[in-house]
């Protein structure tokens, strides 16, 4: 199989890049359990005192892989996810995602997982699972210790698109720059990681994400078992069809 998710480190910084443009870094099977491994390689590596996780192309993530979801169970998937945020928020190492284009559903739980978020001012986001009557219960999980109740219950309902601006001010977001000064802008802030000691770094992280663990580790399992049943129930299998039928037309 071809690889979707590479893993290079230089200088104390790990660089993970997302790298399956055929479906625009969806959650599928393979790109969760490869980004789950190459977290796993980078937060183990002692060289390491900050990973960025970042897309090869245009799209960071279109969010689950709904061409799998319509032809098999979905709760070893959910599991992975609930278990990739779960990863993330308890590594060791500082996670900072580089955001250079739109993050649909799925994809927020990672954005909310990490510990800094540097977008660019062009980045869009959407919650789109109430338009495939699903529910965001998975990234829930990291989604509301982020947004304030207002944003969520909005955000969350209405399903639709928006901007990198907001998603700063609603808490999902730490930093948005323009386009051209992405690059620049997380250098600098892993540069300012770089200068902690693991212990600093790793004492730290489990004192600001206490809170988002204990509530993965309380509702995981139960969330998890809610998408499974929403992504099989006849609803949502019809609903999925049509837009996968759209994509392909071109709709």
């Amino acid at each position: 199989m071809t690889e979707l998710v590479h893993l290079e480190t230089a200088a104390g910084v790990a660089t993970v890049t997302l790298d399956s443009e055929r479906n625009r870094n969806a959650l599928s099977r393979q790109l969760v359990g490869e980004l789950a491994d190459r977290l796993e390689q980078a937060d183990a590596d002692e060289s390491v005192r900050a990973i960025v996780v970042r897309s090869a192309h245009r799209v960071f993530c279109s969010g689950a892989d709904l061409s799998e979801a319509a032809s098999g169970g979905m709760q070893e998937g959910a599991r992975a996810i609930v278990a990739l945020q779960r990863q993330i928020a308890a590594a060791a190492t500082p996670v900072v995602v580089e955001l250079a284009g739109p993050v649909r559903a799925g994809g927020l739980g990672i954005v909310g997982a990490a510990d800094v978020v540097v977008a660019a001012e062009s980045v869009t986001f959407a919650l789109t699972e109430v338009r495939l009557a699903l529910a965001p219960a998975v990234i829930s999980l990291t989604l509301l210790e982020r947004f304030t109740d207002r944003a969520a219950a909005e955000l969350f309902l209405t399903g639709r698109t928006f901007d990198a601006a907001e998603a700063q001010r609603v808490g999902l977001v730490t930093r948005t720059v323009p386009d051209d000064a992405l690059g620049d802008e997380v250098a600098g802030v892993v540069g300012d990681l770089v200068k902690g000691y693991p212990q600093g770094l790793r004492e730290t992280k489990r004192l600001l994400n206490h809170d988002l663990l204990a509530r993965i580790d309380a509702l995981g399992e139960q969330v998890a078992a809610q998408s499974a049943d929403l992504f099989g129930s006849a609803e949502a299998r019809e609903a999925m069809a049509a837009f996968l039928q759209r994509r392909s037309s071109g709709a």
